[in-house]
């Protein structure tokens, strides 16, 4: 089987071949992922992207081909020609798709050699992620890596299908942009030819596609790549990929079902699962009431509950001045949990100090009666309305954190997720989505002490509110929606400014005077100017869906050269430094700074 310059030519790849298949003379390429020499007879894994064929090597068969395989080692690229047969009795794999037959050799090419590698390519390999990422081409060998970026090839392409079908253009954005204020950091591009001026690579195409909108293509889409330069962690990239996407003239609603549409065609094309639609909806307000935090995890209970009305004049002289400072006091039922001894409740403890909280007050009920430091200080009505409000029952443990009303939600709801993973209590073969919307508009930053977006800056205030962006901005309601899968946010969205009055009063509100403003976004407000219509969209975290998808923890394993947590490439060294030829023509000079 050779072509006609005499190359050996692959007829099959290595996961295709069947027991129907035996007696057909074939081809095969790939890598070797183990040899074995038993007694003579010399057999291999032969390996690629779709999976493992055995190859034998019998001296009976063809001596001189046994002879050259002796030569064979791990990971060397091989050419083999042979006849498919059927295992014999006894020695079928059923863990391998090709587990029924062999592929007797009757030729080998050793197409490359390969040095012992660092680590052993297989899916347990015990080595740390430095050493995966800087070798990330031997690391993506691995069949968990190859599935997981076929994984997301298939989420790609089950994307722009959909989206294709519902009329939507896929139009390309800039990435050299210019650098706007809010956000997280950009990167910057430094101009040679118009020098001491800088690019930004763009943290979204967020006014591009508005402006798109304003330009009459009515739905676009892209799956884009964004950067920002902030601090990383499991589920963030200095680079990462987004499905990007914008509609004209349609509501919250239109946005919303059209995105559910989007991941139950995924879910069912990549996974084969159909995901409960429509979405649950909670406000943001009820979102941190229930949960703690704007991206709750459904899966399980352990809704928190305020009991600031009941404690609040109780002699608990803790509760009781937090409450008269304007703070709350949240609470969890952990039903059924008296058992966790003192020694876990303090490591609680520590997990809450975490989230800022000050403390963790707890009350174990017993069925003669409640056991807590603190149970002394509420009288019989207050015990009652406690046990009435959080369900109390014997054999419960009920936490309280008591502060400012931000720490006490956050730390609670983090404490909530803890106590889900920690108990047992997470269905990990769920899929539960959510959205949350009605997100305030501004939000106030006590170190900048300033109104900043909780949104971004040209996300549209709900119409009723827009009257408040003067005097009371933290009483604006906006039009955003973020999606929410398993207690991580995939997504999140707006109805957009598309009046400029409106638009400058949100900035405004956010204390950017005319001047930067002006700068800044003064070609899109001028855009608004002429006849944009109304319209919204969203960006949905491709990474972070991907990772889902795959049931993995970071998105670096869904990611085909990711960076490390420090924002670098071990495998080519970027960040480095470059010649100073190159800084003398983009006019700049470099600092050596103490860190």
């Amino acid at each position: 089987m050779l072509d006609s310059l005499g190359r050996m030519k692959r007829t099959h790849h290595c996961a295709e071949l069947r027991a129907a298949d035996v007696g057909k003379k074939v081809v095969l390429m790939g890598w070797v992922q183990r040899r074995r020499d038993h007694g003579g007879v010399i057999f291999i894994d032969l390996r690629d992207r779709h999976g493992i064929t055995q190859v034998v090597f019998n001296p009976e068969y063809n001596k001189a081909v046994h002879k050259k395989a002796h030569a064979i080692r791990n990971e060397f690229v091989l050419a083999v020609e042979g006849s498919v047969t059927k295992r014999p009795e006894g020695m079928v794999n059923p863990k391998l798709k090709t587990g029924d037959i062999d592929v007797i050799a009757s030729e080998l090419r050793i197409l490359n050699q390969s040095q012992t590698p660092p680590f052993v390519i297989e899916d347990r390999t015990q080595v740390s992620e430095e050493i995966r990422l800087r070798y990330r081409y031997l690391d993506m060998r691995r069949p968990v890596l190859q599935k997981n970026l076929a994984l997301r090839h298939r989420a790609a392409a089950v994307t722009r299908s959909y989206l294709n079908s519902l009329g939507f253009l896929d139009i390309e954005t800039p990435f050299l942009t210019k650098s706007t204020p809010e956000g997280a950091r950009d990167y910057l591009v430094p101009s040679r030819v118009n020098p001491a001026q800088f690019y930004a690579l763009p943290q979204s195409p967020q006014m591009f596609k508005q402006l798109l909108m304003i330009a009459g293509f009515d739905r676009y889409y892209q799956i884009a790549r964004c950067f920002r330069d902030e601090d990383l962690r499991s589920d963030r990239q200095p680079e990462f990929t987004q499905i990007d996407l914008e509609m004209s003239f349609v509501t919250e609603d239109d946005v919303i079902e059209l995105t559910e549409g989007l991941m139950a065609a995924i879910f069912k094309e990549v996974l084969g699962i159909e995901v409960k639609r429509p979405f649950q909806r909670f406000t943001y307000e009820e979102a941190i009431g229930r949960f703690g935090l704007d991206k709750p995890d459904v899966r399980f209970g352990l809704e928190l509950k305020d009991v600031s009305d009941i404690v609040g004049g109780s002699e608990f002289k803790t509760f009781a001045d937090v409450v008269r400072s304007g703070g709350i006091v949240k609470a969890i039922n952990a039903k059924g949990q008296i058992n966790l001894s003192r020694k876990e409740i303090d490591e609680l403890t520590e997990f809450a100090a975490i989230y800022r909280a000050k403390g963790l007050a707890w009350i174990k009920v017993r069925a003669d009666g409640w056991q807590s430091p603190i149970a002394k200080f509420f009288s019989d009505k207050e015990k009652e309305a406690m046990a009435l409000r959080l369900s109390m029952e014997p054999g419960d443990l009920v936490f309280f954190i008591a502060d400012h009303p931000d720490i006490a939600n956050e730390a609670m709801g983090h404490l909530r997720n803890h106590l889900g993973h920690k108990l047992g209590l997470i269905k990990h073969d769920q899929y539960a989505f959510v959205w949350i919307t009605e997100f305030p508009l501004v939000d106030y930053d006590e170190d900048e002490k300033r109104y900043v977006t909780k949104p971004h800056p040209f996300t549209a205030p709900v119409e009723e509110d827009i009257a408040k962006l003067e005097q009371n901005p933290l009483a604006v309601r906006s039009r955003a929606y973020d999606l929410v899968l398993n207690g991580t946010e995939i997504g999140g969205g707006s109805i957009r400014n598309h009046r400029r009055e409106v638009q400058e009063k949100v900035f405004e509100a956010l204390n950017i005077d005319r001047g930067t403003y002006e700068e800044k976004f003064g070609f899109l407000l001028q855009a608004l100017d002429f006849g944009a219509p109304p319209h919204g969209g969203i960006a949905l975290g491709f990474d972070r869906i991907v990772m889902l998808l795959a049931g993995e923890d970071s998105i670096r394993d869904v990611i085909a050269f990711p960076k490390t947590q420090k924002a670098t490439c071990l495998l080519t060294g970027a960040p480095s430094r470059v010649l100073p030829a190159q800084l003398r023509e983009l006019a700049l000079k470099v600092q050596a700074t103490k860190k």
